[in-house]
């Protein structure tokens, strides 16, 4: 047996998220299915991470264990064949067989897309969250300053979370504009549930003035959920990468 991890890349708007679950299909789900139809057995696919419903993934690793009889470039090409479009592999390649794809993970970066604009764009509106009021990038990148750093993040969690050390590290946070998009980037060496859609929908609060951008650390020290703004909703949200 060898240990493959394999990066897919995909759209999350008809799954209920990556976790296998009874109440409709899922990533997971999707990708273990294509795998028994390859390997010809039953596979078992370890993620990096958990992403929600609608939420979509430019770079999500995950990683099983197979027969030596498969080459990586034939079992790339393989099971890239059997996914539907949405879903599509990037990379395979073996790693040492303790590896995981989510306790041997560094980090991950997530960015968050919101369309800025009066109008609508009928190939954006399952890729962003449309704000039709301006937005004001300094009051949302000094709100991002506060973010960086260790801190307790349970006031920008989700009653949902299934740990209980609430404690992450931001290495990186910041939003910059592109034409009528704002986008908005975080890197954190883990997430809570529910965290990055907090963070943004509390970033959307202070560019709205109804939080002020020091006033974070008093979230963060509260750890008062109903004190962030509002859970952004899943369509804007990319896992970008996985770091190891």
């Amino acid at each position: 047996m060898k240990r493959i991890l394999l990066t897919i890349s995909y759209d999350g708007t008809a799954y209920h998220g990556w976790q296998v679950q009874p109440n409709g299909i899922t990533v997971q789900e999707t990708v273990q299915n294509a795998l028994n139809e390859l390997l010809g057995g039953k596979t078992a696919l370890t993620g990096c991470s958990r992403t929600d419903a609608g939420v979509h993934a430019r770079e999500f690793c995950c990683h099983l264990d197979c027969d030596e009889k498969f080459p990586e470039s034939a079992f790339l090409k393989g099971l890239d064949a059997l996914l539907p479009d949405d879903i599509s592999v990037k990379a395979a390649r073996e790693v040492p067989p303790d590896f995981h794809a989510r306790y041997n993970a560094k980090g991950k970066t997530y960015a968050y897309y919101i369309l800025n604009s009066t109008l609508s764009d009928p190939f954006l509106s399952r890729y962003t969250w449309r704000i039709e009021r301006s937005l004001d990038l300094k009051r949302i990148n000094a709100f991002c300053r506060e973010i960086i750093g260790t801190h307790d993040f349970y006031a920008f969690s989700s009653s949902g979370r299934t740990v209980e050390d609430t404690v992450r590290t931001v290495k990186e946070c910041y939003a910059v504009g592109e034409g009528d998009k704002v986008i908005l980037k975080i890197t954190a060496d883990g997430f809570l549930y529910n965290m990055v859609r907090i963070i943004v929908g509390t970033a959307v609060a202070v560019s709205d003035g109804k939080i002020e951008p020091l006033v974070t650390k008093e979230i963060l020290n509260s750890q008062n959920r109903a004190l962030a703004g509002q859970t952004a909703p899943p369509q804007g949200l990319f896992l970008e990468k996985v770091w190891y």
